[in-house]
């Protein structure tokens, strides 16, 4: 597996084990009050179970899986893919954080455009390894 697949991978996993977290504390918090700002993690908790789990799990397998180039074991250009694990987590970070601190702000919505960018990143990278089926080039 490239070791790109297990850092996304990886990464992907730490934000389940986060993201459940923080949902354990908001239904633990819905019966027995822990802390008043609990409530106020719900953001975040979204953002690292459908951004920082699912997209990130997508990407990582999805640089394992898709065709390489026939010129051999290259994956051609990877640093967009990086870039996209880097944005992708920073952005994640940046608007889940927002979020869950002050709300809705300028920190929020540069996170959202760092997602964003994240995405077109890793397309920009896969985009010459899709082919159609039964292409050899």
């Amino acid at each position: 597996m490239p070791r790109l697949s297990v850092w996304m991978i990886r990464t992907a996993l730490l934000h389940l084990a986060l993201g459940f977290t923080l949902g354990a504390l908001l239904l633990v918090q819905r019966e027995l009050p822990l802390h008043p700002a609990v409530p106020r993690l719900r953001p975040l908790h979204a953002e690292l179970l459908l951004l920082g789990w699912t997209v990130q799990l997508a990407m990582g397998v999805a640089f394992w899986i898709l065709p390489r180039f026939r010129a051999g074991p290259e994956r051609g250009r990877e640093w967009p893919a990086w870039l996209a694990y880097l944005l992708l987590n920073a952005g994640v970070l940046a608007a889940g954080g927002a979020l869950a601190s002050v709300g809705p702000g300028l920190a929020s919505l540069l996170g959202r455009g760092a997602e964003g960018l994240s995405a077109v990143a890793f397309a920009w990278h896969a985009w010459p390894r899709i082919k159609p089926f039964g292409s050899l080039g």
